[in-house]
């Protein structure tokens, strides 16, 4: 008497559950164009996956810090910028209180070096996004303390930052400083207190007073030019930084297509064949083992 055994069964249930998982996989592959999901669906290739997803997660992070560098030098070299600005004005005003103004005009001078004294103090004071730009690392306080007289006026500056100068990494091997040095910081202070030495110098109507602090308004103004000259090399350096991360991830990403990517149209066939394996699987199954005994005897 032959009868269908246990084995059969089981071989042929197996071959059926296998179609059938073959044939999902193949679905999922076309759908979403990944051959991938699995550490087994091939472990070389998944291992190199995660490895390229690794590389542009870190390089993600440095394009982020290059974006953080960029605008916190940018914003330094705007401040410069605006340091410039008064330092030109300041010199053409020293340079005509020491001819023969008239005191009140000296004094009218004055007033205008006034504001400009106000005007360097709240740029040196200036923050990025709540941290203090000219005071080295500790940006939690205004970079300058300033003192004044019974009328308001501003009477001097001290440096309140320290002399250490964050960096900033662009890749595992270069970092670069976005802020400005010590000796820039300190040396905004000493121009502005070369300001103030103006502003009383003309409201005293005193010219060899102007005309001593016009080296140390040239000196001010040196230090701010090799600041914004720093910046704009270090604006510079970053740009070509962030095309470098751009081109590395363009490359990083084609790697991970070419590992995990589907050939859809080997896989449209395959799926195509899986399907009328499985349909013959599942007409054979269903005559085998629907065989009777009376079957067996025949």
């Amino acid at each position: 008497m032959r009868i269908a055994t246990n084995s059969v069964s089981d071989t042929i249930l197996r071959q059926i559950q296998q179609l059938s998982s073959d044939q999902s996989k193949l679905q999922t592959q076309i759908s979403t164009g990944l051959r991938i999901s699995q550490p087994e669906d091939d472990p070389a290739a998944f291992g190199q996956v995660v490895n390229f997803q690794s590389q542009l997660r870190q390089n993600a992070q440095f394009a982020n810090n290059a974006s953080t560098a960029l605008a916190l030098s940018q914003a330094s070299y705007a401040g410069l910028q605006s340091l410039k600005a008064v330092s030109d004005r300041a010199g053409e005003i020293a340079a005509l209180g020491n001819t023969t103004l008239g005191t009140s005009t000296m004094q009218s001078y004055a007033v205008e070096v006034n504001q400009l004294i106000e005007q360097a103090v709240q740029v040196g004071n200036s923050t990025y996004q709540g941290n203090s730009l000219y005071a080295g690392t500790a940006v939690d306080a205004p970079a300058f303390t300033v003192s004044r007289d019974a009328s308001g006026q501003i009477t001097g500056v001290t440096y309140a930052g320290n002399a250490a100068q964050a960096s900033v990494a662009l890749s595992s091997s270069s970092t670069v400083p976005p802020g400005t040095s010590n000796a820039t910081n300190t040396g905004i202070g000493a121009f502005i207190n070369q300001l103030v030495a103006l502003r009383n110098g003309l409201q005293a109507g005193d010219a060899n007073a102007v005309d001593a602090t016009k080296q140390g308004l040239l000196d001010g103004e040196n230090t701010i030019v090799s600041a914004a000259a720093e910046a704009g090399g270090i604006q510079t350096r970053i740009n070509a930084a962030q095309a470098q991360l751009t081109s590395q991830a363009t490359t990083i990403n084609g790697l991970i297509s070419n590992a995990d990517s589907t050939d859809i149209t080997t896989a449209v066939v395959k799926l195509s064949q899986t399907q009328t394996a499985y349909q013959a699987a599942l007409q054979s199954a269903s005559k085998i083992l629907n065989l009777s005994l009376l079957d067996y005897l025949k």
